[in-house]
């Protein structure tokens, strides 16, 4: 079978290094984007398995991006895992409204992302 591929969308470079770490030492392949924008390009550039979400980004922000991504069929299947430090009770309702699947609340423990990323995949 062949590695799945995430998204990891987030405007800081260390959140972005931390996860592609522990994504790629468990067989992930993963690509990234710092803002909404570049997000959009990547997605329709690599067709991921998945998308990890910060919502808090320059260009656009990840709502934004949500409702982007739902524009083209093709991506508008591949599931988001949000993370977020964002005000959870505001914006997790928000977050799952506008096509999310699920909500991490940063900061996040790096096995707990995984986990949600296989959960995820699995269904």
């Amino acid at each position: 079978m062949a590695p799945r591929k995430v998204l990891i969308i987030d405007d800081d470079p260390v959140t972005r290094r931390l996860l592609h770490g522990a994504l790629t030492a468990e067989n992930f392949v993963t690509c990234m984007a710092a803002d909404a924008l570049s997000a959009l390009t990547q997605a329709r550039a690599a067709h991921p398995d998945l998308i990890l979400l910060d919502l808090g980004l320059p260009a656009g922000g990840g709502y934004q991006f949500l409702e982007r991504l739902k524009q083209f069929p093709h991506l508008a299947v591949i599931p988001v895992i949000v993370i977020s430090g964002l005000d959870r009770s505001a914006n997790e309702p928000r977050a799952l409204a506008a096509g999310a699947v699920a909500y991490i609340a940063k900061p996040v423990l790096h096995e707990q992302v995984v986990e949600r990323v296989r959960d995820v995949l699995a269904a």
